[in-house]
């Protein structure tokens, strides 16, 4: 869910517009020049994936990054680096080579 949460442009414009601070659903719609059903859509996959948390104040959301949301993408991004020095991939008999 995660890389799917990052897998799209708006998303990631979302996440960009965030790593400012908390911001208000208007201010994003207005920012990204998006309809607010489309933005809606964007920011639940993105609070499903663990990367955005909101709050409401009255009638207005604010979203923000959920803390340490990217740090934890980030140690993740560096794990599945490939590893200087790893063995090489065996293949018995298959047509590639």
């Amino acid at each position: 869910m995660l890389f799917h949460a990052l897998s799209d442009s708006t998303r990631l414009s979302i996440i960009e517009m965030l790593r400012g601070g908390e911001q208000c659903v208007c201010d994003l719609q207005a920012g990204l020049d998006a309809a607010q059903s489309r933005l809606s859509f964007h920011l639940r996959v993105l609070k499903e994936a663990g990367l955005v948390e909101d709050r409401r104040e009255g009638r207005w959301a604010y979203y923000s990054i959920v803390p340490g949301a990217l740090a934890e993408v980030h140690d993740l991004a560096v794990a599945m680096q490939p590893k200087k020095g790893a063995l090489p991939v065996l293949r018995a008999g298959s047509c590639c080579r």
